[in-house]
């Protein structure tokens, strides 16, 4: 089949795009050919990816991503009437003309009603944004609804009455290269000698952009709050992007700039998490979060926020502690204490490698592949292209 698949950004380290790529290359293996449409790219180009970089109007978000949306309809328009069909086109951002679409984000009309008044409905950005989300979960768009979060799921249903049958739910997608190898040990030592961290160090990891969507704020107070000798000999890394301008000032407010660590994007995370001995996870929001289960792949304890859609995972595996809902930063100030100083670190790390063992927590690529295929075929034997139908 001819896919095509359709994006707003792409950079290396984005949970999205991450997935994106997985699927991307898993149907070009089953030898599939894959064109892509992006108006940012950064990062090498996939060998045997056909990219178009669609050009761009507007000052703001919401009208570049607009203009992005109009210009890829018009094209797909312009290669149907030369005869040049996509048999489907994967989103993996809402937006019109989509045949399947992989829902990382949550419902942006449920957090309007939960946050907005009604002024902000006047506004060009719902108006924008809302008519997107609309395009792909209309009764009638017959879009084929990916979803990562099950919670998620039923938000959407609720708001537009989508039918069940076009939903299909996937399993975690975790790349098999977070799992924990044989040298594990020798791979830990060397990375925290490169961190200069001695045996007695404990390092706390943290991994995505938007730091404050993340929790980093919240961790470093919860460092900053350690007692000594404890809080001198723990140290926090973040690898990820935000404003470190902002985060750095931070730290040195609260007395621990000189044990955290802010090196932005790192393409050592498989080390990195070896290397550390919590990964935290105390976030604002997160509609699954991925990196908690690279995390228990890699055997590493875990303390994260229960709004995380995938903090059941960290609970049912018994490989960490979840904070309870609402967020009380005196609860993560305390399990950080306690998970430090506890016995209990052997039994967190068999708990994550044996959930890891026993669990499907790897196969979305492969999941995602199927339904894009069996999609294809259905709509080839009734001749429906790009949701347009092709009369012959």
């Amino acid at each position: 089949m001819k896919l095509a698949f359709v994006l707003f950004k792409y950079f290396p380290y984005g949970g999205l795009e991450r997935d994106f790529l997985r699927i991307a290359k898993e149907c070009q293996s089953r030898g599939h050919e894959i064109s892509v449409f992006s108006f940012i790219w950064e990062g090498d180009i996939p060998e045997g990816f056909n990219l178009t970089m669609i050009p761009v109007q507007g000052f703001t978000n919401h009208q570049r991503i607009n203009s992005f949306s109009n210009s890829f309809s018009k094209l797909l328009l312009s290669k149907k009437e030369s005869n040049e069909i996509f048999d489907l086109i994967v989103g993996f951002n809402k937006m019109k003309d989509l045949d399947l679409y992989y829902a990382a984000d949550p419902c942006y009309e449920q957090k309007v009603r939960d946050q907005h008044g009604k002024l902000y409905r006047l506004g060009n950005r719902y108006k924008i944004f809302q008519a997107m989300e609309e395009s792909v979960f209309a009764a009638d768009k017959n879009v084929e609804l990916l979803f990562i979060s099950d919670i998620q799921m039923e938000n959407f249903k609720k708001i537009y009455h989508t039918p069940g049958k076009q939903f299909h739910s996937l399993p975690p997608g975790v790349d098999r290269s977070r799992i924990r190898p044989e040298n594990a040990a020798d791979i830990r030592a060397k990375a925290r000698q490169s961190l200069n961290l001695n045996d007695d160090d404990k390092l706390l990891l943290m991994i995505g952009t938007g730091y404050k969507r993340k929790g980093v704020d919240r961790t470093m107070e919860a460092l900053s709050k350690l007692p000594e000798p404890l809080k001198s000999h723990t140290f926090l890394m973040v690898a990820g992007e935000d404003k470190l301008k902002k985060y750095k000032q931070l730290a040195k407010r609260l007395g621990i700039e000189n044990q955290v660590h802010l090196p932005g994007s790192r393409d050592d995370v498989p080390e990195l998490l070896l290397a550390s001995d919590l990964f935290l996870h105390p976030a604002r929001h997160e509609n699954t979060g991925t990196v908690l289960l690279e995390a228990v792949a890699a055997g590493i304890p875990q303390l994260v926020s229960g709004i995380c859609g995938y903090a059941f995972h960290i609970e049912k595996a018994q490989a960490g502690i979840v904070l309870s809902e609402p967020f009380q930063q005196t609860e993560l100030d305390q399990k950080l204490l306690e998970m430090l100083t506890s016995e209990q670190w052997q039994q967190w790390q068999d708990n994550a490698l044996d959930y890891m063992q026993n669990s499907d927590i790897f196969s979305m690529p492969d999941k995602v592949s199927d339904i894009i295929e069996a999609t294809g075929k259905i709509r080839a034997s009734a001749n429906i292209y790009n949701n347009y139908t092709i009369t012959t």
